[in-house]
């Protein structure tokens, strides 16, 4: 049986590689075939080898696209179709208007509100126009045809196959696909940190009657400056998605070739999960890596001669333009003293078990109305002024073009050159390493072209706090010199082009863990670009830090390998506890009577924890003893300790790394934060020197699998931020942490030397077998070792071939 799985293989292979040089008549053909999939019987060959990843092959990408839609279904249908929903405006229909929507596509707390803005997008036909758009400014030919042979792909499953994922077995509402599905997945999720995060605000916004502010509406005196600073600071500042990840020059590793480690962390469950695959095309594409469900190109990966990651940036995708308005109708804005009318969007919604909702969206030549940027932040629609939001990846379908770039690279040249091409990325940078040996950092992404200088001369007076806070724009909308303009090298005006980008080229090493681009590589430091995309000079995090710490070292070492990468995933060093953990020990020890008084006012008895804390080995492995209780006790001081009160030895620009240093243990609310830590996990019946998988796991077919990995706030490279229940016995669920993690080499074989792990496993059907095998690697710090030429897939003890193709 193995000896025929492997024949099949190698003739498909062979099959599809003729295909791949085919005459002119034949090419034509294919063309058709990709510009009408559905009428061309589409097919692919798919080959699952080991944790059912698939390695799609097909003879055009639209047959690319219709495997990956196949195949993407297969493990994730239940997760998928609830994103269409979403997407179509119905979950008020199904699930009801008052339910969470989920957070997967936008930020919206209802799927009313969600539904208000995603019916109001398709209503106005926001899709088509942008997919109609010639290339690059909108998707190529190849990018079509794989977004049509997807939902091509999706629907011959759910035709041919039975859902047997009890989250959707039986709905009504998982149903056929189209192109304009995906297309719509694609602009929301490029979307989702800006037009994403007001969907309620932008739903909600309702004209003053009479000249005043609705009744319920935000005040319209203004926050003070310290509060907006602090709240626009926040804002984009926890996005439910982070990263790390660090490409090595070819001078570090130890044969000249480069290395790149990429440690994504995004939700472990829900439509922003990772979904592996490798795609062939013979001839035209080769590319191995992880896709954000729903998505026909591969997101993060490698092939044969380069590899990248991204990671979150913190470049603001969004700004807003305050506006003027007609005294007599505050629905007109004006712009150099002439009256502009404001478009009104009227979208109704079918509710379950209820009438209809009607509501009214009002949108601008700049976007659409909102009334926030935050609770703390009201931005109040009056007779005087209302506030509009401007997001240019509102209008981004370029994200697919620019993956697909990076999918057919041979350098990181290449991978800079789709970026210049494409501009597409909406809210990560890119970090690349290639076989020659060369690394790269850039923060090529979508922004607001929003220049300090044009701040300094159009912003309003809340915008001058917010934007040297945030980088959050406030501009004078009344005034045309206010525009954002464009650049000569941009895709699009209102955009930042190429030229601007925060880029690092070929340094020894170069990291990044959501962090500004100004300390890519502490000795060359980046610096001269806009406030919109980041700081310079200023604080670093705690992981940034440690990793600055563990990649500077690791380069300065030398010699380095894949192994070395993947240690470096799972070391579990805990920057804070290296800081902080020896002088709270020694603090704890000083305390009169070994006691502590919690915030209860109660006392507790906290002597045992001193010597926990001393012995503790300042990881979050698996089996560390002292760690949950110094995880626990540093929640609690960050919230009693002001941060500028944290450390004895203040940030220094000068040694961004190693400042601020020396925890201020004489600061009132340490002991607090002591007492408090022990005595929770004394409630919860939790020993302070427990190991930490003991009481940091998630539950898998009923097998409870220890966690390795702590909260980013401590520093950890490899995130885990799990959810605390003391009564469950820890934490027991991770919503949000490490992802799709890859280590990247190459070797003097075509074949690039490649680990990965999916650590939440590659399906979410808990009935499939690849629910959990991953999830079960992770927790032992163990890879996949990635099978990517021919002859490695052909290899597979678990090669399962699937032929599939559309049935007319």
């Amino acid at each position: 049986m193995r000896g025929r799985l492997r024949r099949l293989v190698l003739g498909a292979t062979a099959l599809f590689t003729a295909a791949s040089a085919l005459p002119a008549a034949a090419a034509t053909s294919q063309q058709r075939a990709e510009q009408h999939p559905s009428h061309d019987g589409l097919s692919a060959v798919i080959r699952y080898t080991e944790y059912g990843i698939p390695h799609i092959l097909a003879k055009s990408y639209a047959g690319l696209g219709f495997g990956t839609g196949w195949a993407q279904a297969a493990d994730e249908v239940c997760t998928l179709a609830d994103g269409f929903v979403t997407l179509r405006g119905e979950r008020s229909r199904y699930f009801g208007a008052d339910a969470s929507a989920g957070g997967d596509l936008s930020a919206a707390r209802t799927n009313l509100a969600s539904d208000l803005y995603f019916r109001g997008v398709r209503e106005t036909r926001t899709v088509q126009k942008h997919l109609a758009e010639p290339a690059p400014v909108g998707p190529s030919r190849e990018v079509r045809a794989m977004m049509r042979g997807w939902a091509a792909g999706y629907n011959a499953w759910l035709k041919q196959k039975r859902v047997t994922d009890p989250a959707c077995a039986g709905a009504s509402w998982v149903r056929p696909v189209t192109e304009l599905d995906v297309a719509a997945r694609g602009l929301a999720i490029a979307s989702i940190s800006g037009q994403g995060r007001f969907v309620d605000t932008i739903t909600a916004a309702v004209p003053p009657a009479g000249g005043t502010a609705p009744s319920g509406a935000p005040s319209d005196r203004p926050p003070g400056a310290k509060a907006v600073a602090k709240a626009a600071e926040e804002l984009w500042g926890d996005p439910g998605m982070g990263s790390n990840a660090v490409a090595f020059r070819g001078d570090t590793t130890a044969n000249g070739r480069g290395l790149l480690l990429g440690n994504p962390h995004y939700p472990w469950d829900g439509g922003r999960r990772f979904w592996q695959s490798q795609q062939t095309i013979p001839g035209e594409l080769n590319v191995s890596g992880g896709s954000l469900l729903g998505t026909p190109a591969v997101s993060i990966g490698f092939n044969a001669h380069v590899a990248w990651s991204h990671t979150v940036s913190t470049g603001i995708p969004a700004n807003v333009h305050q506006l003027t308005l007609d005294p007599s109708d505050p629905t007109t804005y004006l712009v150099d003293g002439r009256p502009e009318r404001m478009t009104k969007r009227t979208v109704t919604v079918a509710v379950k078990d209820g009438a209809p909702v009607t509501r009214t969206q009002w949108w601008t030549r700049y976007g659409p109305v909102v009334t926030s940027l935050s609770p703390q932040v009201p931005l109040p629609w009056t007779g005087k002024t209302a506030y509009a939001l401007n997001d240019p990846n509102a209008a981004n379908l370029r994200f697919a073009d620019t993956s697909l770039g990076f999918g057919k690279a041979r350098s990181t040249a290449d991978v800079l050159a789709s970026l210049d091409r494409h501009q597409g990325l909406p809210w990560v940078n890119t970090l690349a390493a290639d076989r020659a040996g060369h690394s790269l950092f850039t923060q090529s992404q979508v922004l607001p072209r929003i220049t300090d200088g044009l701040a300094r001369r159009c912003s309003t007076e809340l915008g001058r706090t917010t934007y040297p806070a945030s980088g959050i724009a406030i501009l004078d909308g009344s005034r045309g010199d206010c525009a954002l303009g464009g650049d000569a090298d941009a895709v699009v005006p209102g955009i930042f082009g190429p030229a601007r980008m925060p880029t690092l080229k070929d340094a020894p090493y170069a990291e990044n863990s959501n962090g500004t681009a100004w300390m890519t590589n502490t000795d060359r430091p980046l610096t001269g670009y806009e406030r919109i995309f980041g700081t310079a000079g200023t604080q670093l995090g705690l992981r940034t830090r440690g990793a600055l710490e563990d990649v500077a070292a690791m380069a300065d070492r030398g010699g380095l390998t894949v192994r070395d990468l993947q240690r470096q995933q799972f070391a579990n060093r805990v920057p804070a506890g290296d800081l902080a953990a020896g002088d709270v020990a020694r603090a704890c020890a000083a305390l009169p009577g070994g006691a502590a008084t919690g915030s209860d006012g109660k006392a507790v008895d906290v002597s045992e924890a001193c010597g926990v804390l001393k012995a503790w080995d300042r990881t979050m492995d698996s089996g560390s003893r002292g760690a949950l209780l110094f995880d626990r006790f540093w929640r609690r001081l960050e919230q009693a300790v002001p941060t500028d009160q944290l450390w004895k030895v203040p940030f220094s620009a000068a040694d961004p790394v190693r400042t601020p240093n020396t925890l201020n243990t004489d600061a009132p609310g340490f002991a607090t934060a002591l007492a408090d830590a022990v005595a929770e996990l004394r409630a919860a019946g939790i020993a302070l020197d427990a190991p930490l998988g003991a009481h940091q796991f998630v539950v898998r077919d009923g097998e409870r699998l220890p966690v390795p990995g702590g909260a980013g706030r401590l520093g950890v490279w490899n995130v885990i931020e799990p959810a605390w229940d003391a009564t469950a016995g820890g934490y027991t669920q991770v919503p949000f942490g490490s992802s799709h993690l890859q280590a990247v080499g190459w070797d003097g074989s075509r074949c690039p030397v490649a680990r990965t792990l999916l650590t939440y496993s590659q399906s979410s059907n808990p009935k499939s077998p690849h629910h959990a095998d991953q999830t079960r690697l992770f927790s032992g710090e163990r890879w996949v070792t990635s099978r990517f030429c021919e002859k490695d897939i052909a290899s597979s003890p678990k090669l399962k071939v699937v032929r599939v193709h559309e049935h007319r």
